[in-house]
């Protein structure tokens, strides 16, 4: 059983290690996995209700609530009272401070009595998170804070005690409305689409009803300038529809009858009339946002690193803490100083930063390309981008427009074009194949009943029309069979070499007819090509296609690396070929089709899979619309990822060394420890928040 469950107090590491040593010795739990940016722990356990887990998590003084999806926010009830109690805490804080200096006397009952007022009203949060950390013998900040501020207390350090307190609960505060600010980036999403329509009734008339109630087959009316509700396909009114939160098209796209329209999306200056295809929590939209929340709880490599590197680094600093400050009695140096140096690289070494910025900049990065059309399976895809040395691209529906038209027609041995059309198109109506929709639409006229249809992968289809028995294919089906002869293979080569694909249909005994059918290339393919290059990729095109057709688009294209006549197999063995020579091989596919080398690829990309299920889940990276440029944006966005990431990591670990070193040579303060290690917290959870506006 699994469930999810969001604790509002969970919002770092801190909290997640407690829960961990909490459930280590619970044997019905199978599995842990936490959302720290939405405060998600998802559990996977043998109990028969969730009601154990609740208790377990309230033990340690946590509280757990049903997950709620958008209307999970972080309760502000309070907030404001905390706010201000934590505000006259910061003027006692710097009262005590003030009070001190002016009387040269630390330990003072003024000074005593408004320290402790200042803890008080400040750090009762930390301290029970502190007693939490102690209750499940787990070394995290909340207890190296709590160990600070008593070690404080007893050398007499009463002011740098209070200070230390309430800097930390001002640095939680505003890390915790950081994260906010990432996870609203995603709950955003959600408010796209509407929570309400028109709808048509049975008599006609049109009212207005929550998106929850309306139904498949529904008919909705959307007025110009207002938000679509559902997806659905258009029944009435023409108008253009800005599709950039689902796509991240640039440019609104016209709609007519038979067009389909994505929920979220904006219609433009026409009425539209609709037909629901997509209810409520089942759209296209909401597919997306379920894909990028379920991305967020999974972690990236760096966060994996970081979070597991967090574990041996604080047992180690408060090793060396007790070192430094007993070490040095051995030596017969006076105890006060040197505990005091140890308190502050138990504040400074805090690993926060450290861990905070790993998973804001990765769900930043998420959220920003989702919202460009570019939807990202978790941090581990992430990543994969920037290791990239090689692209391999799929032909049809990829580099070309997908929809392939007839263009030329010939029959052999006095067959008749009329028949030759009708045959065709009576077996390829049955193929979803976009060669065949290009032959069937050759023909008008009556489609003909055909027995014993069978696809043949890669090669074509058969079946009987009238008793007679009948290949529709490539050569290879044909050849395989035996019947080509020299004048078809000049029919093939002369169509081929303008580019065409080419359709054999033959009879027992002989070819019949050879129909060529063209796909023209997409000019923005063109263009993701050359980028890829100036970003040092290298570009390879896998194609089932002839070799003459696949030469003749790749030209067009830009790509010298060209693959033909290959079956879904061929393209497996390929794409593992190149993984032995590359450093890292991605796949451009429809994601059914090449399902196999899309898996097997270090990112599989699919195009085109707005509204489509099966490319969304085979896929590692779902390109929304069919614009390959989309494909440098993320390779570019993976790099900028990893900078942001290596930059935090850099300036988090350097600041700690510049501060040990100034705690060791008393340059240091307690206060000053707490401010650094907050400024670091902001400074990497701000740098990592840039990469929301990277499209």
């Amino acid at each position: 059983m699994k469930s999810v469950l969001r604790i509002d107090e969970m919002c770092c590491t801190a909290e997640e290690q407690v829960i961990r040593n909490r459930f280590a010795k619970v044997s019905e739990v199978e599995a842990l996995s936490f959302d720290l940016v939405n405060r998600l722990l998802t559990i996977e356990h043998r109990f028969e209700s969730d009601e154990p887990l609740r208790k377990i998590i309230k033990s340690i003084g946590m509280s757990p609530r049903d997950n709620c999806g958008s209307d999970c926010a972080v309760p502000r009830r309070g907030i404001a009272r905390e706010d201000v109690m934590l505000g006259i805490a910061l003027v006692l804080a710097i009262g005590a401070e003030g009070i001190a200096y002016a009387t040269g006397n630390e330990s003072s009952p003024p000074v005593l009595g408004t320290s402790l007022l200042a803890i008080g009203l400040g750090g009762v949060e930390t301290f029970k998170r502190g007693l939490m950390a102690v209750r499940t013998f787990t070394l995290n900040i909340n207890f190296l804070m709590c160990l600070a501020v008593i070690g404080a207390f007893a050398i007499g350090s009463y002011p740098e005690a209070a200070m230390v307190t309430v800097l930390f609960a001002i640095a939680e505060r505003v890390e915790s409305f950081a994260l906010e600010r990432a996870s609203n980036a995603v709950k955003s999403l959600l408010e796209m689409a509407p929570d309400t329509a028109f709808r048509q009734d049975a008599s006609g008339a049109w009212s207005e009803v929550s998106a929850a109630e309306i139904e498949v087959g529904d008919v909705l009316r959307v007025k110009p300038g207002e938000r679509i509700a559902l997806d659905g396909e258009v029944v009435n009114g023409e108008s253009s529809v800005n599709q950039a939160p689902i796509t991240g098209e640039s440019t609104p796209v016209d709609k007519s009858v038979g067009a389909t329209i994505f929920a979220g999306t904006i219609n433009g200056e026409g009425f539209l009339e609709y037909r629901v295809t997509g209810t409520s929590g089942h759209t296209t939209l909401d597919r997306i946002i379920a894909t990028v929340q379920e991305a967020q709880g999974a972690r990236a490599p760096t966060q994996r690193f970081i979070d597991s590197f967090a574990q041996v680094y604080t047992p180690i600093v408060v090793a060396v803490a007790v070192l430094i400050a007993t070490v040095p009695l051995v030596f017969g140096q006076p105890f006060q100083p040197w505990l005091y140096k140890a308190l502050v690289l138990l504040v400074i070494a805090c690993p926060c930063a450290l861990v905070i910025s790993t998973p804001v900049t990765v769900v930043s990065a998420l959220t920003g390309l989702a919202r460009a059309g570019i939807l990202v399976k978790g941090g581990v895809h992430l990543e994969s981008g920037r290791k990239l040395s090689m692209v391999a691209l799929d032909k049809t529906g990829t580099l070309t427009h997908g929809t392939p038209k007839a263009t030329d027609l010939r029959v052999f041995e006095g067959y008749d074009e009329t028949r030759a059309k009708q045959i065709a198109a009576s077996i390829d109506h049955l193929s979803g194949h976009p060669v065949a929709k290009a032959i069937t639409a050759l023909w008008e006229g009556e489609i003909l009943p055909v027995d014993d249809f069978r696809s043949v992968t890669g090669r074509g289809v058969v079946g009987k029309v009238n008793g007679m028995h009948y290949s529709l294919g490539n050569h290879r089906l044909i050849e395989e069979s035996g019947l080509t002869c020299e004048h078809v293979h000049e029919t093939l080569a002369e169509f081929e070499n303008t580019g065409a694909t080419t359709v054999l249909l033959a009879d027992e005994k002989v070819v019949l007819a050879v129909f060529a059918v063209a796909d023209s290339i997409r000019p923005e393919s063109v263009e993701a090509v050359r980028q890829m290059r100036e970003m040092g990729l290298k570009v390879a095109m896998l194609t089932g296609d002839n070799p003459l057709t696949a030469k003749a688009i790749g030209t067009q294209a830009g790509i010298t690396d060209i693959r033909a006549e290959l079956l879904p197999e061929d393209k497996l063995r390929i794409i593992e070929e190149l993984l032995a020579s590359e450093r890292g091989v991605g796949m451009v596919g429809d994601g059914v089709n090449d399902a196999p080398a899309l898996a097997r690829s270090t990112v599989g990309f699919a195009m085109g899979a707005a509204g489509t299920d099966t490319a969304i889940e085979t896929a590692d990276v779902a390109l929304m619309d069919d614009d390959l440029r989309k494909l440098p944006t993320y390779i570019r966005a993976s790099r900028k990822a990893a900078t942001v990431l290596t930059q935090n990591i850099t300036f988090a670990l350097a600041l700690k060394v510049v501060f040990f070193g100034l705690a060791l040579t008393d340059r240091a303060t307690l206060w000053m420890a707490v401010f650094a290690d907050m400024g670091a917290s902001l400074v990497v959870v701000g740098n990592g928040l840039r990469m929301l506006k990277y499209h």
